[in-house]
């Protein structure tokens, strides 16, 4: 398995800086989720007129940029809807042949008052709209286990109506499992077939806080980070492991120069052992 980082948690950041941190701390890969601050990266010139000149430099460098994280939401429900967020992945999936990278993240995202057997049919429908898009590029569309789509249950029922090659699963190694209980093997077991990438952060439980736990560097919470890896490698995943510090939502935690190479000297650790 592969390390690589989101830029949601170095977003003062120039490329310079992620490239060189990227390969100082002993990263293979960097997710872009914005640049600078500037969540739209379609719209700067590092991935626009100055794109082919950007992959070289990672190319260069040995690093790869396995996955770009979209803001899109695919649970549409009106046709105004569904043409802003393929529009969105188009622009995305236009940079992906720049950097060879082969997944986008995308969000199931709210539905609303539909019930949710309605927001399954809706969110199928919907990606069957927008695969077209991205299978031109020969990129993937992964649904990342966030927001109302963290239910494993919920995911699997969408992806066996989907049943296409052009679309699979980000597992946020975090959500399920902090904020439903769901546990890493029941999530493995039921959606291991169709994961393609992971995420990862760690917090540690702090009852009568707002959101019931607090974000901490990576070892130092209580997310079963080594059960979370063994269920992964029981279904043989072999993907990159992605740590995705949000710095840019909270500014108060730690600097990325302390909390990308912890992650990167725990998880290579944890790897040693499962």
């Amino acid at each position: 398995m592969k390390l690589a980082f989101t830029t949601l948690g170095c977003p003062a950041w120039d490329m310079d800086t992620i490239i060189k941190k990227a390969v100082e701390y002993g990263f293979d890969g960097v997710d872009f989720r914005g640049y600078k601050g500037q969540l739209k990266i379609y719209e700067l010139p590092e991935f626009t007129s100055g794109a082919k000149a950007t992959a070289k430099r990672f190319a260069d460098a040995g690093l790869t940029v396995p996955c770009l994280s979209t803001s899109a939401q695919v649970c549409c429900t009106t046709p105004e809807a569904l043409a802003g967020q393929i529009e969105e992945v188009k622009r995305y999936a236009d940079i992906c042949g720049h950097f060879r990278t082969p997944f986008l993240r995308v969000f199931g995202g709210g539905f609303g008052d539909l019930s949710r057997e309605k927001a399954i049919d809706a969110m199928v429908q919907s990606l069957g709209k927008i695969v077209d898009t991205v299978a031109l590029h020969g990129v993937q569309l992964l649904i990342e286990t966030h927001d109302e789509w963290m239910a494993s249950d919920h995911l699997q029922s969408v992806m066996k109506a989907v049943n296409s090659k052009s679309v699979g699963i980000l597992w946020d190694t975090h959500h399920p499992y902090r904020i439903l209980g769901e546990s890493p093997a029941t999530t493995c077991k039921k959606l291991g077939k169709w994961i393609r990438y992971t995420h990862w952060k760690d917090s540690i439980t702090k009852p009568g806080t707002k959101e019931g736990h607090e974000l901490c560097l990576v070892g130092e919470g209580d997310i079963p980070l080594r059960d979370i890896l063994a269920a992964l490698k029981a279904c043989r995943y072999d993907g990159y492991l992605t740590l995705e510090w949000e710095k840019l939502w909270c500014p108060q935690i730690a600097e990325p120069e302390v909390a990308f190479p912890k992650y990167v000297q725990h998880m290579r650790h944890l790897l040693k052992q499962v």
